[in-house]
């Protein structure tokens, strides 16, 4: 989009991406930028309303972040949050020192007069509280209009200049009515209206597809996951039969998937291409134990494969690709200060020696937002509640090299768990589940006779966006059923295990 009603200004914190998820859902667009974006870059894109997100760093101290300080002088409204309330103090002449006493968890609100940005919430509601700094002298302008127990300064304002900030965070779950504080920021405070949806995005990425794509022709690659089915679905719908949508058969797939894949494209009456490259694919992982490289040369290897299909087919300009905000923050450093934690198949642009241009239509939208742009675009119900999938299949689900009889075993292990668990109820209640081969050898005992064999682990997650995760709460008797049955089903394996880190620390996947 050109124009962005609330730019989110990212200093680092872990729920940076809340607050732009929070607006969206509340139907204002919002984009997550550096917090050294140039002030060129901001003015370019027209905001309504800057906000200044939270982060780790001490305000004073030496290497902490500051944004430019021209945007306190853009006539914008202002939301500060922890460390942007901190940046704003400090900033703007008041002053900001070490907490006698840290402010972690649940807080008491207890509001000062009446506030815009308070409007139809109640007094005494709570709030979440993450730090370890605290504003100590309000800048000239500024007064109170909220405190906490340990926060005389829980919220600060300066009506004249639309400035506002909070010492929590009311982007987390745990802040009882933080997302209609937002809602009041960007609606009584930045006067944006609610128009941002899926419906409104999917007639403006169509409209934007047809305007770039003309008269030439897009490759598409799908792999029956939801990002890229929303993909082919919304080309299709842009681009008719200008739209070449190419299946890959990498071999690296989960059971019966390509069975899945071609019958629910042929049931919407779109010519899908299948290429089996599995021996391609497989040849090339061949003696690879490297997480990152067996990434790298899935990705290439698919680049590859949709060159060749490519040279099938006279006027293909384009390669259209499911990336999505979260692939673009996990693998490029976007949003300020965060790290880049591994690579995403599917980020990052294409090789000099292509000729494609990309094109990525869910680039800037979550997951969650996917799911409900799959709906409006009529889509099944079953394909978009579909846990996800990664890029680089089951090769990075096998720990080490990755061969056919071990996918073969984590196959039959995948599918036992997934019956199980969908069978519990569970499957819809969960983010992602799946099993993984540790490549473990242990000693067992089945029947009478010694064993020696593979460990699998299951993983299952609850998340909203897949930024973070928790280890789901399994009961342990579906745990014990999906243990019994895949020790007793399939060959190779003598014991099971269950995964209960988070992320972070941990990631969602294994590699």
């Amino acid at each position: 989009m050109n124009h962005v009603p609330i730019l989110v200004l990212d200093f680092g914190s872990q729920y940076t991406q809340l607050i732009a998820r929070k607006l969206r859902e509340s139907g204002v667009y919002s984009e997550i930028v550096p917090y050294n974006e140039s002030i060129e870059q901001i003015k370019a894109r027209t905001p309504k309303g800057i906000i200044l997100s939270g982060g780790p760093a001490s305000v004073y101290a030496q290497d902490s972040y500051h944004p430019s300080s021209e945007i306190f002088n853009l006539g914008l409204p202002i939301l500060g949050i922890c460390y942007g309330m901190q940046l704003i103090a400090h900033t703007l002449g008041g002053s900001v020192i070490a907490a006698d006493h840290h402010e972690y968890g649940k807080a008491k609100l207890s509001f000062v007069g009446v506030s815009p940005i308070f409007k139809d919430t109640q007094d005494g509601q709570i709030v979440w509280m993450s730090h370890g700094d605290r504003v100590d002298v309000l800048p000239s302008g500024f007064e109170k209009i909220a405190t906490s127990e340990n926060s005389p300064y829980a919220a600060i304002a300066n009506i004249d200049k639309n400035i506002f900030a909070f010492q929590f965070h009311p982007e987390v779950y745990h802040s009882q009515e933080g997302s209609k504080l937002l809602k009041n920021f960007a609606k009584y405070i930045c006067g944006c209206e609610s128009t941002w949806n899926m419906g409104s995005f999917a007639k403006e990425q169509i409209a934007k597809i047809q305007a770039k794509v003309g008269k030439d022709k897009v490759l598409c690659g799908v792999s029956g996951g939801v990002d890229s089915s929303v993909v082919a679905a919304l080309l299709a719908e842009a681009i008719g039969d200008q739209l070449v949508p190419v299946f890959v058969d990498n071999g690296l797939l989960r059971a019966n998937e390509r069975e899945q894949v071609e019958a629910m494209f042929k049931s919407r009456g779109v010519n899908l291409i299948t290429a089996d490259a599995s021996e391609l694919f497989l040849s090339r992982l061949a003696g690879v134990t490297d997480p990152e490289r067996k990434r790298k040369i899935i990705g290439e290897t698919f680049i590859e494969v949709f060159d060749a299909e490519a040279k099938k087919h006279d006027g293909i300009k384009y390669l259209a690709q499911g990336t999505l905000y979260t692939d673009v923050i996990e693998s490029v450093a976007v949003k300020g200060p965060s790290k880049t934690i591994k690579s995403h198949h599917n980020v990052g642009g294409l090789p000099d020696w292509m000729t494609f241009e990309l094109i990525e239509p869910l680039r800037e939208i979550f997951k969650d937002e996917v799911r409900i742009l799959g709906l409006e675009l009529g889509l099944p119900k079953d394909m978009i509640g579909r846990h996800p999938f990664p890029g680089p299949g089951l090769a990075i689900r096998i720990m080490g090299e990755v061969n056919k009889d071990d996918l073969e075993i984590l196959r039959a292990a995948d599918v036992i768990m997934l019956d199980v668990l969908r069978a519990s109820g569970y499957y819809d209640k969960t983010w992602q589940a799946f099993t993984v081969l540790l490549n473990v050898k242990s000693v067992g005992v089945m029947g009478d006779n010694r064993t020696y064999d593979n460990t699998a682990c299951i993983r299952i997650v609850e998340a909203t966006d897949g930024m973070t995760a928790t280890f789901a709460h399994i009961p342990h008797e579906i745990l014990e059923q999906m243990s019994r049955r895949i020790i007793n089903e399939v060959d190779g394996i003598n014991r099971v295990v269950y995964d209960i880190s988070s992320k972070p620390p941990a990631t969602i996947e294994w590699e």
